[in-house]
């Protein structure tokens, strides 16, 4: 995700703190939110799809997936 997207999460999330925000604004950071997570779950996918176990004879797994 780009450093601008994540800084306008922010941005949304300390004015959330100090007012209402206005509709659009509470629609774009759900929006982002949403891509930010999606955009996590892809790398961490990504991530343990690549994960080997090595057992204690040398010998490498993957790991399986989650029902």
């Amino acid at each position: 995700m780009e450093q601008k997207k994540l800084e306008r999460i922010n941005t949304l999330t300390a004015l959330s703190r100090e007012r209402e925000l206005t509709a659009e604004e509470k629609a774009e950071r759900e929006a982002l939110r949403k891509e930010y997570i999606a955009e996590w779950r892809r790398s961490t996918i990504a991530v343990l799809e690549n994960t080997r176990i090595v057992t204690p004879d040398g010998k490498k797994h993957k790991l399986p997936k989650r029902k």
